[in-house]
């Protein structure tokens, strides 16, 4: 196969292209600009860390199955470390959202990062609600029976049917998480090709 042909491949175009973009020291930078050192890149850290948790012991319950937290002392741990990984997950995510808002962190052609973290944490509330109607006791049935008429009376009832407990738990444990996981490393990657947003103060002035 000549030269030509190689770089006529899509699969040599795109290689070319994602290096271009996104070259290691990029991808994998041994050094951040100094105002990276602040509290509210930690609560972003935290967000994702917290989100490792929450996979990782949605994993485990899945492999029990929805009854195992109701009548087994280490799934009502493991089960807790779910729900308090989930509520660590979204107080990190709404401070992280916040404070990049105060920054106004879509500045410097970072629009689509920011789209991408609020389309993450939107899909992240469907999760959560999913989840709590997902939990086969009293409180998942009031909470199903109580959304069910405002769900139904958009349309959306005839397509997620918030009463029906199989179809709810696929919704939370592998629909809207492959969502979530796949925008948040969406996310992470334009992080990586754009850079982290500078100060106001470090942004250069316009010239005359």
């Amino acid at each position: 196969m000549s030269t030509t042909e190689i770089d006529r491949q899509w699969t040599t175009r795109l290689r070319r292209r994602a290096a271009g973009k996104l070259p290691p020291e990029k991808l994998l930078p041994d050094k951040q600009p100094s105002y990276v050192s602040s509290w509210i890149y930690v609560f972003g850290v935290t967000t994702l860390a917290a989100l490792t948790v929450v996979i990782a012991t949605g994993c485990l319950l899945a492999i029990r199955g929805p009854q195992w937290w109701h009548s087994s002392s280490v799934g009502l741990f493991v089960n807790s470390l779910h729900l308090w990984s989930v509520e660590i997950f979204f107080f990190a995510m709404v401070v992280h959202l916040w404070g990049k808002y105060f920054m106004a962190a879509w500045r410097g052609g970072r629009a689509m990062t920011w789209m991408t973290g609020v389309v993450t944490f939107l899909t992240s509330i469907g999760a959560a609600f999913t989840g709590y109607v997902s939990q086969s006791n009293f409180d998942s049935q009031w909470i199903s029976t109580q959304a069910k008429d405002g769900i139904n009376s958009t349309g959306v009832g005839a397509f997620f049917n918030v009463l029906n407990l199989g179809q709810m738990l696929m919704w939370h444990i592998v629909l809207l998480p492959l969502v979530a996981v796949l925008l948040t490393a969406i996310h992470v990657l334009l992080v990586r090709v754009k850079g982290v947003v500078p100060p106001f103060e470090d942004v250069p002035k316009a010239t005359k």
